[in-house]
C-alpha cells in the first residue's frame, strides 16, 4: 500500500544481531525455527525462510558483551529481542532448551516465556 504522500514505504526484510559467535547463533536459530542456514562466512551468518520472509542475520562484534536481562543499572542491556509466537508454550520452551537456550530466571507474564540464546540475547516465546 502506498502512503498518502505517495512516497514508497520501506519493507522490513532483515534483522541483524550483533554477536561474538555468528555461526553458532545462526545454527541455534535455524534449529529452533526449523530453517536452514543460508549463509556462513567469516564474521557473518544468515537464516531465511524459503520463499521469502524476515531474514535473521548474525554479525560478528568483537566487543560484544552479553546483555543482562532484566536490565540492571550500569550493565549491558538488551537493546532489542525477538518475539516468537507458538501454539504450545510448554512444548516450545522444551524445544528451545533442547536447542541450547536457557530459561531466564525472571518471567514477567504467564503467557510469555523469556529465554536466553547461546550468546545471551533474550527472546520471547508467546501464545
Amino acid at each position: 500500500m502506498t502512503p498518502p504522500d505517495g512516497a514508497p514505504r520501506p519493507v522490513a526484510a532483515s534483522v541483524t544481531v550483533a554477536t561474538s559467535r555468528p555461526r553458532e547463533l545462526a545454527r541455534f536459530y535455524a534449529r529452533l525455527l526449523g530453517l536452514a542456514v543460508t549463509t556462513e562466512e567469516d564474521g557473518w551468518a544468515q537464516i531465511r525462510p524459503p520463499g521469502g520472509g524476515l531474514t535473521l542475520s548474525f554479525e560478528f562484534d568483537r566487543h560484544h558483551a552479553r546483555p543482562v536481562w532484566p536490565s540492571e543499572p550500569g550493565r549491558q542491556t538488551a537493546t532489542q529481542h525477538l518475539d516468537l509466537q507458538v501454539r504450545d508454550l510448554d512444548a516450545a520452551v522444551r524445544r528451545a532448551v533442547d536447542c541450547g537456550a536457557v530459561l531466564a530466571g525472571h518471567q514477567p507474564q504467564d503467557d510469555v516465556r523469556v529465554l536466553l540464546d547461546p550468546d545471551g540475547h533474550p527472546f520471547c516465546l508467546f501464545l
